[in-house]
């Protein structure tokens, strides 16, 4: 396992997307997360302004993922007030971008408003995983999921 144990989800913000498919690539799907995670939206990673935008994010449209891995869900905390909505199923799978193992996050039989939507995630440090969404099969985002514990480490 090749995690950097001091790595935060502040740090993938400032990566590349060659560096963010680089740690993807080489990083294990990891268990499947249980409870709240808080999400850091990844936009244009690297950008100057990439930090800004992952805060303004968070603050006003979504807040991270909560995990049930005992039915294989997960609901996403959306708006300032944090609500959950929007499942997914969660289950391991071949990742689109390289084929090895990842933990998929699937609104296809799920969401209404997320049905084209893929997520797929790996576990880069301890308490932190690295997703990248598809759209059908087009790659358009990235994102980190921090552990409450992680998170508050970065604060």
């Amino acid at each position: 396992m090749n995690q950097q144990t001091s790595l935060v989800a502040d740090d993938l913000v400032k990566m590349s997307h060659t560096e963010l498919d680089d740690l993807f690539k080489k990083s294990p799907a990891g268990p499947i997360p249980s409870g709240p995670m808080d999400g850091t939206v990844l936009f244009d990673p690297g950008h100057p302004l990439a930090e800004v935008a992952a805060k303004v994010a968070h603050l006003l449209f979504w807040k991270g993922k909560i995990f049930d891995p005992v039915k294989g869900e997960l609901r996403n905390e959306i708006l300032p007030m944090g609500i959950p909505a929007i499942v997914a199923k969660v289950y391991s799978a071949p990742s689109w971008l390289d084929g090895k193992d990842c933990i998929v996050l699937d609104y296809s039989k799920t969401s209404l408003v997320a049905h084209w939507v893929r997520d797929e995630i790996r576990l880069v440090a301890p308490g932190l995983y690295l997703g990248l969404v598809f759209w059908e099969k087009d790659r358009i985002l990235g994102f980190a999921l921090a552990s409450p514990a992680k998170a508050a480490a970065t604060s």
